[in-house]
């Protein structure tokens, strides 16, 4: 089962959101940071821009091995995401991208 937390730019810039659970690994880049948090039964993951601003095209991937991944995508101020999928005895892969500088993880908290 995977859960998208998607919305239109304008819906992602007026609502600042973040994930649940327990911040589980943090991962810097150039444009910004990937955020990872999670529970027993669920990862959350975001990609926040270090200095928010003028819209930019940004994205955040989380993906549970075997499974679909979540992805929000777009032209936003802030951040993109949260993207949330459960992974319950699951490891995860996430990537995310502002502005042209991206970072990614291979697969994590198995």
């Amino acid at each position: 089962m995977t859960l998208s937390a998607a919305g239109s730019g304008r819906q992602q810039a007026a609502a600042v959101s973040v994930c649940s659970g327990r911040p589980a690994k943090t991962v810097p880049f150039a444009t910004g940071e990937l955020r990872i948090h999670k529970t027993r039964q669920y990862v959350c993951a975001l990609a926040v821009a270090r200095k928010p601003g003028a819209r930019r095209e940004m994205s955040v991937s989380l993906q549970p091995r075997g499974g679909h991944a979540a992805v929000d995508r777009g032209r936003f101020t802030r951040q993109a995401g949260p993207v949330t999928v459960h992974a319950l005895n699951r490891c995860v892969r996430v990537s995310g991208a502002i502005a042209g500088h991206s970072a990614s993880t291979g697969w994590i908290l198995c």
